[in-house]
Order: structure tokens, then C-alpha cells, then sequence
């Protein structure tokens, strides 16, 4: 097969989209990754593609600035992952590339997982306090990002004639899998308060979407983080808040409080264990902190 290297990349593309039903947010995420690597390496066909190219790409990579100083090496390996990916379908189609086994993701540190304390929490949450349109709906999206621990993108899909007086809703998360989400009674009453003053506001409808900008249009995940941003801040937190953290948090909230990686793995929507085990680590560090500072006391 004598096709060039982004013939094959459309035709992987086009796989991910119909076959694998992913996302359009994931689809461009892959192709800005692979498409990066192959100016890079200057591959012009997947036979060119060797294990030299990939480990003079992974020393560009860990060598790029970031704002904290250089490539997190969760960040390279999202590169990594969607080349891997990428050769992995070329193995099937039988053509001639370097074996996608031969790369290895680089290792990780737990601590490259941020996840804010208690007291930050409280703070963010209480962050939008007054009766507004504005702030009823941020306070509506904290609690209910909180609540059900939902990817951003999932949070914008939700639409205004979800059942709020249920307690559980089905959610299509990533890959298009189906899976029951919880809602506190707290996010009830915050999504129930932002709604009447919607209504009562005589907000523009341009959409059936639950979460809404100004403009009446469906907020989308640019949006909610510039949301949370400005939530952070109000509330004095030094650190970057972002839907994801508020996720994490979730997370090891319901793992500190006796809650089994299973379920965790469930509520989240993880397809492999091995994605949520990162929080037990986080968790356990927690534990012991609870064990110093409690043991063995003196009254």
C-alpha cells in the first residue's frame, strides 16, 4: 500500500468516528496530537515512522515550556496514547509501520493530580451567594458537578426537561456508554432555585439546554471553566479550579468516606479500573495524614 501517511490518518479518523463512535472533541484532540508528531518526525508514509522518530519526538516533548515550568508528563502522554492508537490501526489495516507495543508511556507521579482541600472546597461553593440569574446558575453548576462528579462535556449536554425531582438520571458519557448518575438533594434545590429565577427573569430560550449563557444559548465547556475561574478567584483559591479538579474531588471525597473503587469506577464512567486507581493513592495519603494527626492522642 503505497498511500501517503495522511491518507491513513483521515481513513483512522474516519474509523475513530464511525466505529468507535468517540467524540468530536476527542477526534481533534488525536489529530492535533498525530498530526504534530509527523511534522516533527518529517514521516511522509507510516513505513517512515520508527523508533528513533518517536524517541527524538518525546525529547522535543519533554523538553516544550509550559506555565509550570516543562511538559507535564500526563500532557506527553496524551500524545503518545493517540500515536500508539494510530499505529495500532495500521497494524490491522497490514501496513508497514513500527509496532505500536515498542512505546512506552512515560511514568507518572501521583502528585501531578491536584486536588483541592476541604476548606477550598467550602469556599468555591459558597462563592456565588447572591439571588442573580448569574450566580443561581453557577451555584446550580458547582452543586451538580459536585453531586454526580459528570465530565464538562457531559454537564453541557444536559437539557432543561431533566427530571429534577428524581434522584438519578442517565447520563451519554464518553465512548456513548449510558450510565446512572446521582443527585444530591443539595443540587436538586440549587438546579430548582436557578430555574425559577430563569423563569421568573423571562430569559431569552434559544435552546433546551438546562445550563445557559447570557445569550440564552447552550453553555459549552470554554464557558463553564471561565465560570469556575472566576468562582476560584472570588473565593481566594490560589490554585487553577477547573470542572475536571471538581471531579477529582469528587472522587476521593467518596473513596475518604469508605466508598469501594468499583462503584467509584461506575459513577465515573471509567472503562478500566486502572483509571480510577489513581485516586485510591491520593486517598490512602489522606488516611494516613488522619492517622497522624488523631492517633494515639493524649486527652
Amino acid at each position: 500500500m503505497s498511500q501517503d501517511i495522511f491518507y491513513w490518518l483521515r481513513r483512522y479518523l474516519e474509523y475513530l468516528e464511525i466505529e468507535k463512535g468517540r467524540s468530536v472533541h476527542t477526534i481533534n484532540a488525536y489529530e492535533r496530537f498525530i498530526k504534530r508528531f509527523i511534522e516533527h518526525s518529517g514521516a511522509s508514509k507510516p513505513a517512515d515512522i520508527d523508533y528513533d522518530k518517536v524517541r527524538e519526538f518525546r525529547l522535543w516533548l519533554n523538553r516544550q515550556p509550559s506555565n509550570t515550568g516543562t511538559l507535564k508528563k500526563n500532557t506527553q502522554n496524551k500524545y503518545l496514547i493517540a500515536l500508539r492508537s494510530f499505529l495500532k490501526y495500521l497494524e490491522r489495516q497490514d501496513v508497514q509501520t513500527l509496532a505500536a507495543a515498542k512505546i512506552e508511556l512515560a511514568k507518572t507521579s501521583m502528585r501531578e493530580i491536584d486536588i483541592m482541600t476541604d476548606k477550598e472546597f467550602e469556599r468555591l461553593m459558597e462563592a456565588p451567594s447572591k439571588q442573580t440569574l448569574e450566580d443561581t446558575r453557577d451555584k446550580a453548576i458547582l452543586e451538580i458537578l459536585f453531586s454526580t462528579g459528570l465530565r464538562v462535556s457531559e454537564l453541557c449536554s444536559l437539557n432543561s426537561d431533566l427530571d429534577i425531582d428524581a434522584d438519578e438520571f442517565t447520563i451519554r458519557g464518553k465512548g456513548e456508554k449510558l450510565r446512572i448518575v446521582f443527585i444530591s438533594e443539595t443540587a436538586r434545590e440549587a438546579v430548582k432555585k436557578y430555574l425559577a429565577v430563569r423563569e421568573q427573569s423571562k430569559f431569552p430560550k434559544l435552546s433546551d439546554a438546562l445550563f445557559v449563557m447570557s445569550t440564552g444559548a447552550r453553555i459549552y465547556p470554554r464557558a463553564v471553566q471561565r465560570i469556575l475561574d472566576k468562582r476560584g478567584k472570588q473565593a481566594g483559591i490560589m490554585r487553577d479550579i477547573s470542572p475536571h479538579g471538581i471531579r477529582h474531588y469528587f472522587a476521593t471525597n467518596l473513596l475518604k468516606n469508605g466508598a469501594d473503587i468499583r462503584s467509584v469506577q461506575m459513577m465515573l464512567g471509567h472503562a478500566s479500573i486502572n483509571t480510577t486507581q489513581v485516586y485510591t493513592n491520593i486517598s490512602d495519603t489522606y488516611l494516613k495524614e488522619v492517622h497522624k494527626k488523631f492517633h494515639n492522642k493524649k486527652v
